[in-house]
């Protein structure tokens, strides 16, 4: 008999037990319910790829909206039942066409409900990566920890989500920023709007214009119809612009008027057009350091910069390793036999200084992973040596000492993993190939077959 497939079933109390039933023939349902607070984190069983969502009545005044939870649980396709069609234009029609690939309303025909969930299970089975070494897992659990540290940013990141002020998350590179912003929308009343995320790093400053603002039709040769930039994109919801301190001057010029005035003007266009959208700002440099040097504009500091949030690195939040560790493991299993870590192993994390912070936690436990033949992932499998009792890799070094070591280990980590790929080496480090290029310099690797363009060998280099 063949094992039924997972399918996840999120509802009020009240749910349809009618449709249920029939469903349960052939699924295994997995219920969540909506009039719970949605938790930080919560374990999907392996595979499950779909789910329903059941509306309560439409026209309840207190009806729980679901976009914290659907983003949370982050399935492939969701189907919507409710008891009626609702209004177009409505939060229930833009949460609808949003998150839902198909809508249901009472009574259920259950048989074209069970095609439908079925369809859209072998879509998501065609679509999936071959196994989970593509997913960027730790971006799902960057918020979870109950070190100070990470409880506080919750804390941050709760209280801003209830304003419309503008937000700023800073931080070293893969410790979390994206997740941050995605928490502040999700938890927000415009969970329901858009939320676009802007990459500053790969925005062309020849193109900033055209495509933060949009063009109208006969703007350049190419335009051949109107088209809507990014920031129009983001009215009723959120705009992120990550990595903002990749932005030249220029580029930063352009957006001042918009922070100012929330209003945009296309490319060929005079009409002044209104956009209503929170504004999310992430960066892995101190703004503040960069307005000193002359590379960040001050005007548009202080429009960012009145709410901010400082993500903590994975070094100043170690007693959060252990439980992110054993995630991350358990994400990597997929329904295969599960691995664990090695007390050496577990202790060689803990004294590890993490350059790459998350992501290279991720990093290191898929070599675990693919290396150890073993149940048990000792800290070799891990590219870490076995500690030694009282040991600790930082004792003897200055903090700048500490700092150069930690550059080094994230440039030779993100090279060789990239295969010596520079455009790949850098989205590893979630900085811009010109900063690439800057720590380079700085510390002189030595260039071995790189696929892109060649920098001259010097003397000496990482050793």
């Amino acid at each position: 008999m063949m094992e039924k497939r997972p399918l996840v079933w999120l509802s009020a109390a009240n749910s349809n037990n009618c449709v249920r039933k029939q469903l349960e023939a052939n699924w295994n349902l997995i219920d969540f319910n909506l009039d719970e607070p949605v938790p930080l984190f919560t374990q999907v069983a392996d595979g499950a790829r779909v789910g329903v969502l059941e509306f309560p009545s439409l026209s309840r005044d207190n009806m729980p909206w679901p976009e914290s939870w659907l983003e949370m649980l982050d399935l492939n396709y969701w189907v919507a039942i409710a008891s009626q069609q609702p209004v177009s234009g409505t939060r229930a029609a833009r949460l609808i066409v949003r998150y839902c690939s198909d809508f249901h309303t009472l009574p259920v025909d259950y048989q074209r409900l069970n095609t439908v969930l079925g369809h859209l299970w072998g879509m998501a089975t065609i679509l999936e990566p071959a196994g989970s070494l593509v997913n960027d897992d730790y971006k799902n659990l960057a918020l979870v920890g109950d070190s100070p540290s990470i409880q506080h940013v919750r804390n941050l990141l709760r209280r801003f989500s209830a304003t419309r002020e503008p937000v700023l998350i800073s931080g070293e590179s893969s410790t979390g920023k994206e997740a941050a912003a995605r928490f502040l929308h999700s938890h927000s009343a415009r969970a329901a709007g858009p939320l676009v995320i802007i990459n500053c790093a790969a925005l062309p400053t020849t193109l900033t214009q055209s495509e933060l603002f949009g063009y109208e039709k006969g703007a350049f040769t190419s335009a051949l119809n109107s088209h809507q930039g990014r920031l129009e994109q983001a009215n009723g919801g959120s705009v992120v612009f990550s990595g903002i301190n990749e932005l030249q001057l220029e580029q930063q010029s352009a957006i001042l008027r918009f922070l100012q005035e929330s209003q945009v003007e296309r490319v060929g266009g005079s009409a002044q057009i209104p956009v209503d959208c929170r504004v999310i700002a992430t960066t892995s440099e101190p703004l503040v350091d960069l307005i000193e040097l002359g590379r960040f504009r001050s005007d548009v500091y202080f429009r960012l910069g009145s709410l901010e949030v400082k993500l903590p690195a994975l070094k100043d939040r170690r007693e959060d390793i252990p439980v992110l560790a054993r995630l991350l493991l358990e994400a990597r299993c997929q329904g295969a036999e599960p691995k664990k870590l090695s007390k050496g192993a577990s202790q060689s994390l803990l004294n590890h200084s993490w350059p790459g912070n998350l992501q290279e936690l991720q990093n290191r436990l898929r070599q675990g992973w693919l290396l150890c033949d073993r149940p048990v992932i000792e800290a070799s499998d891990l590219g870490l040596s076995q500690p030694t009792p009282g040991s600790d890799p930082a004792s003897n070094l200055s903090l700048k000492e500490f700092r150069a070591q930690a550059d080094r280990q994230a440039l030779r980590c993100s090279l060789k993993l990239a295969n010596n790929n520079m455009s790949e080496a850098a989205r590893l480090l979630n900085i811009s190939r010109v900063s690439l290029y800057r720590l380079m310099d700085k510390y002189d690797p030595r260039p071995h077959d790189r696929n892109t363009r060649q920098r001259p060998q010097r003397k000496g280099g990482i050793k």
